[in-house]
């Protein structure tokens, strides 16, 4: 991949959901290039077609119509099995709510990822010690969600996300069930991991005060993007 050459690009990407009078067409044309390293906050109205962008991005969902490339790899001619892969060995996830499984420690659910891709147990424990590490855990490997405070458990989440080494972060909300405090630090942390290892990160958000950590902020209106701007200062 060249350097001129993005690391993401939607190219005129719709999706409709339903048929007939239940027809909805949640995205109507997006064009988006994303070069490697950038952070950008994706921001918008509910029902402006963020969060469906997002999906298609993390190959959740795939798109109506139109390209997307992925190192130049085009994303919607690929197979199930492929869009696996490419989310397994490139994307990592954060979403609202942590997701985490409630009956296991910190550091099992940290190295969920690892076990689907069969890395052997040594490995998995040395990478999962080494993320929950990065994210402010160390000593907490053995703590269950229940255990530990919000912010805790989506520092776990962020843990679980980059133990496979991704090249792209996306955050669904990732401050939306967390009080300010822990909102800054964990938007704090997003913002190290990108600065500091070079992970490309695109977060949803509705709050303006979350997305002044981004570089760049692409708003979404009714399906479309009404705003692409970068902001000064920020990173």
């Amino acid at each position: 991949m060249s350097a001129a050459t993005p690391l993401i690009r939607l190219t005129a990407i719709t999706k409709t959901y339903g048929r007939g009078q239940a027809e909805f067409q949640a995205l109507k044309g997006i064009d988006l290039a994303i070069a490697e390293g950038e952070f950008i906050a994706v921001m918008g109205p509910s029902g402006s077609g963020k969060s469906t962008a997002m999906n298609i991005l993390g190959c959740l969902d795939t798109p109506t119509s139109g390209s997307y490339e992925f190192q130049g790899v085009h994303v919607e001619h690929l197979s199930r099995d492929a869009r696996a892969l490419l989310r397994r060995h490139f994307l990592g996830f954060v979403f609202q709510g942590f997701n985490l499984l409630s009956r296991t420690t910190a550091l099992e659910n940290v190295e969920l990822p690892l076990i689907y891709r069969g890395a052997p147990a040594a490995t998995r424990h040395a990478a999962a010690h080494a993320a929950l590490d990065q994210v402010g855990l160390a000593g907490w490997e053995h703590h269950t969600p229940a255990e530990l405070s919000g912010g805790q458990q989506q520092r776990v989440a962020i843990a679980r996300a980059i133990v496979t080494g991704p090249k792209v972060l996306l955050a669904d909300e990732p401050t939306g069930n967390l009080d300010t405090h822990n909102s800054q630090e964990i938007m704090e942390l997003i913002a190290t991991l990108n600065r500091d290892r070079g992970i490309t990160v695109l977060i949803v958000t509705h709050e303006p005060d979350m997305a002044a950590y981004a570089r760049r902020v692409v708003r979404f209106v009714d399906g479309r993007v009404a705003s692409d701007h970068r902001q000064e200062g920020a990173g």
